[in-house]
């Protein structure tokens, strides 16, 4: 069992069916699967995509500059950040969104010591804004904060099981592997994340693991260690 981890989520999976905006049933759906680890007394770092409200790469027609259109993806972090610790606090555990951008009215700045305070007094940390730079992933974000706040392992939650020899949706025949290491994903070139955020990880030595996070209990028994989707290490 990890002692504290660090879950990256996409923003998709708080939206609806098409992965747009905020959908009530899909944040609690989340949010009770968080406590679940919470309450195995298992520390929780988590880092919220923005896709599900702005994403550059997915609005690029808007014609709205590069930069510009990164703020906006952050400020899109922190309303799912905000929109998850109400979900998780409702079901009875403390939650905090420590933000990179400055919004004093609903979430404190991310200070490196409070958070791993917070993390001390069994809180919840949400880590929203990414990294308070414009050219940056989520991804980066919670490799990052990972590092920082010393957690274990990036429980990296995605819709298939693993890491393919190929994109399984597209290759009936590609195979996942249970293991990694960061050489062989990069000789292999697999997309396990971005290569900003896999560097700090390899620099780091701090493990991943991607899995399916739609399976029923599938963030707690990653964070449990126990088999499940494919860890680089």
């Amino acid at each position: 069992m990890y002692k504290r981890i660090m879950l990256k989520i996409s923003g998709e999976v708080l939206g609806d069916k098409k992965g747009e905006g905020i959908d009530p049933e899909s944040l609690t759906k989340i949010a009770k699967e968080i406590v679940k680890v919470q309450k195995e007394g298992i520390e929780v770092v988590i880092v919220c995509g923005g896709g599900n409200i702005w994403r550059y790469r997915d609005t690029k027609k808007a014609g709205i500059e590069r930069t510009t259109s990164d703020y906006m993806g952050m400020m899109a972090t922190i309303m799912n950040s905000v929109a998850l610790q109400s979900a998780i606090e409702k079901l009875g555990v403390h939650s905090r969104v420590a933000t990179s951008l400055d919004l004093p009215q609903i979430a404190e700045p991310y200070i490196m010591r409070r958070a791993l305070r917070h993390l001390e007094k069994k809180r919840v940390v949400i880590c929203g804004g990414g990294t308070g730079n414009p050219y940056f992933t989520t991804d980066t974000a919670a490799a990052l904060r990972s590092v920082e706040l010393n957690c274990d392992v990036i429980l990296k939650a995605t819709k298939v099981d693993g890491v393919y020899t190929a994109d399984p949706e597209k290759v009936k025949t590609a195979k996942r592997y249970d293991q990694l290491s960061f050489q062989e994903a990069i000789e292999k070139d697999l997309k396990v994340m971005d290569q900003t955020a896999f560097s700090l990880c390899r620099e780091s030595k701090m493990k991943i693991l991607v899995f399916n996070m739609h399976k029923k209990d599938a963030i707690l028994e990653a964070a449990k260690g126990k088999k499940v989707g494919t860890l680089v290490s």
